[in-house]
């Protein structure tokens, strides 16, 4: 999903030419933040990504340059377009312009987890409450999305490519918006319940898939996955993931159990869910209808983001 997609026609963006919809169930209000921060996150991008005037004329300039030589990969030829690439290489144009190869080769070889993704196609996750985006950031600025594949999770009513495709939507939605681009991403994954019986629906080609997109595809700055409530049989899902997993991914996996306290530091108790250990209380209402209902809301925006990418299948 794009927060501003091409010419408006006048220049203004999605969030200004429409109010932007919201999701409100009690304290807990979920809505997309197209601003560009305040000048914390300024200062942030300054030290963190090189982000200044010079670096980021100069970047935009070299992308549209990289892109020439690629004639089959359609996208968006605007500014803030480029910067969600830009940003979690630092604005380096060639990093940014291979991570964008990436990305839409990974979404034309892979259409069983990319094809039509859209709130519209993925309501079954939402509506079992197994992806939530929670609606706050942490001190540093990230966003928080809750993962649970335990007790909640019942694989023959959602699949396990449900989940990844619902995940990889909330995220795709996360990274439209410019302070997630500087701060990044935290991931929870709720594993309170997991059962052997799940484990037989994770296959090595699966977690080949899930770390080829986490680590060569996904534009975000991914602060860190936690895992938490984590069984002793969880070792044998991970068993299958690690040899897929890069040394720089391996020391972004957090195992945290029941201990609540070694979670708190990456993300604050603010934002953090009373039953992970933090100061939030989630609603007692059902949110995964309100969640869905949200998304849909910008489903035309998703609609023109899966039209961009390979027109036809590019060798590499």
């Amino acid at each position: 999903m794009e927060a501003r997609q091409g010419n408006q026609g006048d220049g203004r963006t999605i969030a200004e030419l429409r109010e932007v919809p919201q999701f409100v169930a009690g304290n807990f209000v979920l809505k997309a933040d197209f601003d560009d921060g305040d000048e914390i996150f300024i200062q942030r991008a300054k030290n963190e990504l090189r982000e200044t005037p010079e670096v980021v004329q100069q970047a935009l300039k070299d992308i549209r340059e990289l892109l020439k030589g690629e004639p089959e990969l359609i996208v968006p030829d605007d500014d803030e377009f480029y910067q969600k690439f830009l940003r979690p290489c630092k604005w380096y144009p060639k990093s940014a312009f291979e991570l964008m190869k990436r990305f839409y080769q990974y979404r034309l070889n892979n259409p069983r987890y990319c094809k039509d993704l859209m709130p519209s196609t993925e309501k079954k996750p939402f509506l079992a409450e197994l992806v939530i985006p929670l609606p706050d950031r942490t001190p540093d600025g990230c966003r928080l999305v809750v993962i649970s594949a335990g007790k909640r999770w019942n694989p023959k009513q959602v699949s396990l490519d449900d989940i990844f495709r619902a995940t990889m939507l909330s995220l795709d939605a996360a990274i439209a918006e410019p302070k997630t681009q500087i701060s990044g991403v935290h991931v929870i994954l709720d594993m309170d319940g997991f059962s052997l019986s799940q484990v037989t629906y994770f296959t090595p080609s699966f977690a080949a898939s899930v770390a080829e997109w986490v680590q060569r595809c996904l534009p975000c700055r991914l602060k860190g996955i936690h895992v938490v409530n984590q069984p002793f049989i969880f070792n044998m899902v991970f068993a299958i993931f690690k040899p897929f997993l890069m040394e720089k991914t391996r020391k972004r996996i957090h195992f945290h159990g029941t201990n609540r306290s070694t979670l708190i530091p990456y993300t604050g108790t603010k934002i953090l869910p009373k039953e992970f250990g933090g100061d939030f209380e989630m609603p007692k209402v059902p949110l995964g209808q309100g969640i869905w209902d949200y998304f849909c809301c910008f489903e035309k925006e998703f609609e023109a983001s899966n039209k961009c990418g390979y027109v036809k299948s590019a060798k590499r």
